[in-house]
This record gives C-alpha cells, structure tokens and sequence, in this order.
C-alpha cells in the first residue's frame, strides 16, 4: 500500500506543497478512492477566511507560484498536478490532435475552439473578459461557457493560473476575484517546466511507476479506468 492512506492534518501552505509534491496528483476535493484530497486535509473552518490558512486560496498560489498545475482536470473536478508530474500528465491524457483537428471531426464544441482563440491571443486572461471578447456575455449563453471553459480544461488544452482582482474603469477593485487562464504549453513554459520526452505510452508508464509507490491500489486502479489507460 502506498503512502497517500497514511492520516494526515495539514494546516499550511508549505505542507499542502509537501502533500502535492509527494502525491503527484491531489484533487480539491474528495474524487479519487483511498486518496487523500485538499478538503479532507484541513481544517473546514479555515475555509475561505482569506488568510494564509485558508486553503481556497492555496488553489491558485500552486500555479501563481509554478509548484502544480490546476483545473478541472479529472471528470470536471479541481486538480493540483504537481510540477514534477505535469509534464507525464499532459502527454498521458492531453489530447493527441489539436483543438481544430478534433472540432472538424467533431470531437469538441465550437465554443472551445473560440475560447481557445481567444485564450491563445491573450494568456492569463480572465473570466469576465473571456466571456466577453467570445460574445457570450448574455446570462442564456453562461452554461456555455461553463461547459466550453471545463472541456479545455479536461482535454489539458488550459489550465488555471491565477485570479485576477476586477477593477473599474479608475482602475480601483470592484467585485469578486475573477479566474485567469492560459493555455498548458504556456504555463509550463512560464514555469520553466520542459514537456515531457516520449511516447504517451511512455508517459503513463512513468506516472504509474511514481503512483505504486505512494498511491493505494484502489487508488491507482480507479485512476488507470477514470483516464483510460490500458
């Protein structure tokens, strides 16, 4: 059994970072079986205090500061990747074609390919802008962009790197925090993390070699049926 069913409480953002280091792959909240997830860590009255204990805002420090990717990598739910497994993740279960060559075969929807536009023109930009620049504003077109903004997610095509504070047109705060995004490859390369050398078969081979040595075997079998891999 590996070292992810061992109890643990954890109550800072440096053990959090020790916790993803160590994992590869720890999800915001409870999603994988015999693994431990942010939410099942810590304490529920340091959620969202707005201190430095409050792991809701550890989610973004992880990308800010290039320690792990996040998004909804997994079955539509929040994902920390550590930076040492990220680029093995994204070659393991990114996609093999690009965006334009799945959209033609009608693998993915029209409005991830012109979010993806978008996002590639402007990395780092945030939601309400987003939204915005694709025409997709209007309340009727938000379950849309919902669903386009969580499929890129999902395919690895972007990632969450950071909330922005909204301001007005005086450049003074104005409302809640807004989500940013960039595209995977651009993240990893702000970060300094090179892309993984070698097949997907490859990839999978290295990350399942990493999960028998600190993930429960309930763990590892539900993630190999969760992403496909034979």
């Amino acid at each position: 059994m590996g070292e992810a069913g061992k109890q643990e409480n954890v109550t800072t953002y440096e053990e959090m970072a020790e916790v993803v280091a160590r994992l590869g792959i720890v999800p915001l909240a409870p999603l994988i079986p015999e693994h431990p997830s942010v939410n099942g860590l810590t304490l529920a009255e340091n959620w969202h205090t707005d201190t430095e204990l409050d792991p809701w805002r550890w989610r973004v420090r992880f990308p800010g500061e290039g320690l792990a990717g996040y998004g909804k990598f997994i079955k539509k739910k929040a994902v920390l990747v550590s930076r040492e497994w990220l680029p093995a993740y994204l070659a393991a279960s990114g996609p093999q074609q690009s965006l334009e060559e799945r959209y033609q075969s009608g693998l993915a929807t029209r409005e991830a390919l012109t979010l993806l536009e978008i996002i590639r023109a402007d990395e780092g930009i945030e939601t309400r802008q987003l939204r915005s620049m694709a025409d997709m504003k209007a309340k009727e077109k938000k379950t849309a962009f919902d669903n386009a903004v969580t499929e890129l997610q999902g395919s690895m095509d972007i990632v969450i790197s950071g909330v922005k504070q909204r301001v007005n047109a005086d450049g003074e705060p104005n409302g809640w925090n807004s989500t940013s995004f960039e595209t995977s490859g651009h993240w990893m390369h702000e970060a300094g993390i090179p892309p993984f050398e070698g097949s997907r078969e490859e990839a999978i081979a290295w990350l399942r070699s990493r999960m028998e040595d600190a993930w429960a075997p309930e763990a590892v079998a539900w993630i190999n049926k969760a992403l496909g891999w034979k």
